[in-house]
């Protein structure tokens, strides 16, 4: 990875963003369907979802806005167009399905925003960029399910819409440990910067520090 890492940084990629002053976390899809072992979309990754808990309670104890976002589609999944077609496990989002619903361990708070979403990113077709302006939000933290599919393709569009990507990355996970380490590797490289819940609880407390 050190020869991949040079050329890369030799070729110009893998910039710092930094942290702004405005975070919120997003945490990206924490459905059953990902995280009980019978479910058809079980990622197998506990560990990952153990730190999604703890950064959102590192979130609560600094009161940084916390964003869950959901997947949900009528049934016959006629909102869901070609995503749907191209990817049958997503029958498994239909509205009153079990394994749509969060896990009991990490649900929704009062204050808490929910974002429900039919495609990847949790910006494509939801409010969610309104949200983040309307709260002055300049840095969005994100974890979740899964790191090449929902997580990418939300910490893409946090970009281009001009949100600083922080991806937590003991807090999201994939099926495999190879396509987990691409894709960090390659969001490091060009679409955000990655860090520890421990840069990030030293960040909070910061904030904190400073009255943010």
């Amino acid at each position: 990875m050190s020869d991949l890492q040079d050329d890369y940084s030799a070729a110009g990629f893998g910039g710092e963003l930094g942290f702004g002053m405005k975070p919120a976390i997003l945490l990206i899809d924490a459905a059953k369907a990902y995280i009980e072992p019978d479910a058809p979309l079980y990622v197998g990754s506990e560990d990952a979802f153990q730190a999604m808990i703890s950064l959102a309670d590192l979130a609560r104890n600094h009161g940084i806005p916390i964003i869950f976002t959901r997947v949900e589609y009528m049934r016959g999944g006629a909102d869901g167009g070609l995503f749907y077609q191209k990817v049958k496990a997503l029958s498994l989002f239909q509205k009153g399905e079990r394994l749509a619903e969060f896990d009991d361990r990490l649900q929704p708070q009062q204050g808490d925003i929910v974002i429900t979403k039919q495609y990847p990113s949790a910006f494509f077709g939801t409010s969610l960029a309104s949200t983040l302006n309307k709260l002055r939000v300049d840095t969005c933290l994100l974890a979740g399910f899964s790191t090449s599919g929902c997580v990418r393709a939300s910490t893409l569009d946090a970009l281009q819409y001009g949100f600083r990507p922080i991806v937590a990355t003991e807090a999201c996970g994939d099926r495999d440990s190879q396509v987990q380490s691409a894709n960090l590797f390659d969001l490091s490289q060009k679409y955000a910067d990655l860090k520890s819940l421990v840069e990030i609880e030293s960040y909070f407390q910061t904030l904190s520090a400073h009255g943010g």
